[in-house]
């Protein structure tokens, strides 16, 4: 599935990056998969959410972010705020596609386009490329990409690699409670369940909105389906662990 890019050419838009430190960012960004949690449960109390929030929904300013990976890949956020609403898409790209070529991995607009990434997946992106742009810390990463996720085998371990993130985002320590919820995935498509096609080398999801029921990159090049599947760490067995931070 495609969504063109070029549909955000005359939209406000401007680099999310900065907002990566302002206070209360995480409990706004995260805020529909965290629905029951104050935002102390972030680390910040309510007010610095609200205003988090509000740069986040700015209808002057819509915040793109991008997460580099290997291979000339990237997945870049797109926040889009209308008239009457603000909504959040994620796109797969490579530096060699035009826009139209852009795969849409998830969005929380009227469509409902999700769950795009499985935890395997995920796992596999948070360690930045050498020089990569943007957003490079594996923990901003992982954090950052979460509302992509929705995979109901997701291993013990992710609940501890979200605990990792939050803390070292200003969360409070015994968040569990809280990563297990945002591991449910996000509230428009849930957890769904995937499995890995060895011949098709894709992960293959079977929720009912997901763009990832068909394999992903099917019409690239060899060159490229290649990097990709690289790139998203291949079949069940891959480690799965959050990189240590660099000190």
């Amino acid at each position: 599935m495609a969504m063109a890019l070029h549909r955000y050419a005359s939209a406000p838009l401007t680099d999310g990056l900065p907002l990566l430190d302002v206070p209360g960012f995480w409990a706004a960004h995260l805020a529909d998969l965290s629905e029951g949690f104050p935002a102390e449960a972030f680390g910040f109390d309510a007010a610095d959410a609200g205003v988090a929030l509000e740069r986040l929904h700015d209808r002057s300013a819509w915040p793109v972010f991008t997460v580099s990976l290997a291979g000339g890949f990237a997945i870049v956020v797109h926040y889009n705020s209308g008239e009457e609403f603000t909504t959040t898409d994620y796109f797969l790209t490579h530096r060699d596609w035009p826009d139209s070529r852009a795969l849409v991995l998830a969005s929380d607009d009227q469509d409902r386009i999700g769950p795009g990434l499985c935890w395997p997946e995920l796992a596999a992106l948070l360690p930045a490329p050498a020089e990569a742009a943007g957003v490079t810390d594996p923990h901003a990463r992982l954090l950052l990409l979460l509302p992509v996720l929705g995979d109901a085998d997701a291993p013990p371990e992710a609940v501890d690699a979200v605990v990792e993130a939050l803390v070292a985002q200003g969360a409070p320590p015994g968040c569990e409670a809280l990563a297990a919820q945002l591991l449910e995935g996000h509230p428009m498509w849930g957890a769904a369940t995937w499995t890995y096609d060895v011949d098709e080398r894709s992960w293959i999801c079977d929720g009912e909105h997901s763009p990832r029921q068909e394999p992903l990159g099917e019409r690239l090049p060899d060159v490229q389906r290649d990097a990709l599947e690289t790139v998203l760490c291949g079949p069940p067995g891959a480690e799965a662990s959050l990189p240590a931070p660099a000190l």
